[in-house]
């Protein structure tokens, strides 16, 4: 960024010279607590009766630590557990405060475009821009910190793009051939379809790099259309993210917009065919990984094929205890009397496959999205042999420090402490593993749990060791790929034949 300060309508205007000082300072330098200086700094130049190229001029400049800033800060929100720490909340919270700031400033310069000085086409475009990159900002540092977008900030979104719309301003291709507003628009909407509550921070990045690449965007349309399985409709008037037309059918509204993700769903199968020999060169290598490929795998589905839920939930209200990590969980199974510290939570609802759940007490260490909990009723903590049910973390949302809340699916009622071995050359040491019995008609054999990664050839036998009474010994092979998050994989299982 050129640190030369604009012309001032005034040479004494000491508010606007503050704000340039303090910029030619800090902009290569971002550091912590510069979120809350940013803010203030805005807040000065709100103060300040200058003219609107002025203005304008230096929130550019503005603009431009604030991009440095989100890049200082993102990495500390990629791999933190849940819920986000009290001390990590209030270092993002200014970040947030000021990006909400520059956007309402960029919104109050839309009128200003008509002033000789500013460029008639170019402000409009640039003001609409870094609007929405404000916007996807302040979204994506919430979907890191698995907190609910603030209140208002879709609806903003929405009257960025009907703006730029109206304008006929939405296709115009970005500075140094970057995104139009119409595909950092669209983009948002995808990523809002991909459930990024059920993702963890890293996965979440990979999403919003995958959509990024992505070429031709869907359009909108006022009208569905022959309405496929994979058309969704968004209320531009409204405060809500997209919808699924199979889940939820569109108000009666001229604010509805219709899109298809079909051809997006089309383009990912098409890389999932084409992995691992060809990747593009905006993707990292972690797309050719089992997680990787299982990531896009799951956004083909929600693009492609949004379905319906599967079970009615019922609402419920009674108490259980959790135990979190797999580590943890493998020590419970093998020697329940030394089980770790567990927390306490309150079930909100339940269903067939799975639980709502809500933090009340207690520790919530190596707590993440995809990684696997064991929980316990109150009633059964003093049964002879408790029934410890096997969740999966499906999503997580957290407000704040002091509460969470969990979707799990239940994978199955127990689960058996083991170690397998690979017949490797050399052979490579014995690996913790979780036995789970088939859960019949979704699951009709039994279930490996292992960390992702472990096993070096699907395909290859396994040597499968369970210590009881005494040492008992099994050799089997995986049938099938369960489930895959970037914690851990979950096998079906069968006996070797060979």
């Amino acid at each position: 960024m050129s640190t030369h300060s604009p012309t001032l309508a005034s040479p004494h205007d000491t508010n606007v010279k503050l704000i340039l000082e303090w910029l030619a300072l800090a902009h290569h330098n971002p550091e912590q607590g510069d979120a809350t200086l940013l803010q203030q700094h805005l807040l000065l130049l709100r103060e300040s009766p200058i003219p609107a190229g002025t203005r304008l001029k230096v929130l550019d400049l503005i603009y431009q630590h604030a991009e440095q800033i989100v890049h200082h800060e993102l990495p500390s929100l990629r791999s933190t557990s849940l819920p986000i720490s009290r001390s990590l909340r209030q270092r993002i919270r200014p970040l947030l405060d000021a990006l909400s700031t520059l956007t309402q400033d960029y919104f109050n310069s839309l009128a200003d475009f008509f002033d000789p000085e500013i460029s008639k086409r170019q402000a409009p475009h640039t003001a609409l821009r870094r609007v929405m990159q404000c916007i996807a900002w302040q979204i994506h540092v919430a979907h890191l910190s698995a907190s609910p977008p603030k209140p208002g900030i879709w609806q903003e979104l929405h009257a960025a793009y009907s703006a730029a719309r109206k304008l006929g301003i939405e296709q115009d291709e970005g500075p140094r051939q970057g995104q139009s507003i119409h595909a950092i628009y669209i983009g948002m909407l995808l990523g809002a379809i991909a459930q990024p509550a059920s993702f963890n921070g890293e996965e979440i990045e990979f999403i919003q790099a995958y959509i990024q690449q992505l070429a031709n965007p869907p359009g909108l349309s006022s009208s569905a259309g022959d309405m496929p399985d994979s058309t969704f409709w968004v209320d531009t008037e409204k405060d809500t993210p997209p919808n699924a037309m199979v889940r939820r059918p569109p108000p009666a509204s001229r604010s509805i917009l219709f899109f298809s993700c079909g051809q997006v769903a089309r383009q990912t199968r098409a890389l999932i065919e084409a992995l691992p020999t060809s990747l593009p060169p905006s993707l990292p290598d972690f797309a050719r990984s089992r997680a990787g490929t299982a990531i896009l795998k799951r956004l083909e589905a929600l693009w492609g094929s949004p379905q319906k839920r599967r079970f009615p939930r019922r609402r419920n209200s009674y108490r259980v205890r959790l135990w979190t990590g797999f580590e943890n969980l493998w020590q419970l199974a093998r020697t329940p009397a030394n089980a770790a510290e567990s927390s306490e939570w309150m079930v909100t609802d339940e269903s067939p496959d799975g639980y709502a759940l809500m933090h009340v007490s207690g520790p919530t260490r190596h707590l993440k999205v995809g990684d696997i909990i064991a929980m316990r009723t109150q009633d059964d903590q003093e049964a002879q042999r408790p029934t410890w049910q096997i969740c999966l973390v499906r999503r997580a949302l957290s407000e704040n420090p002091e509460h969470i809340e969990l979707g799990v699916q239940l994978l199955a009622a127990r689960a058996t402490a083991a170690e397998i071995a690979q017949p490797h050359d050399p052979p490579l040491p014995p690996t913790a593993a979780l036995i789970l019995p088939p859960t019949p008609p979704l699951r009709p054999n039994e279930a490996l749990i292992l960390p992702s990664g472990t096993l070096q050839d699907e395909n290859a036998k396994i040597i499968v060791m369970i210590e009881r009474s005494n040492l008992e010994i099994r050799e089997m092979r995986a049938s099938h790929l369960d489930e895959q998050t970037s914690t851990l994989e979950v096998f079906s299982v069968l006996p070797d034949e060979n």
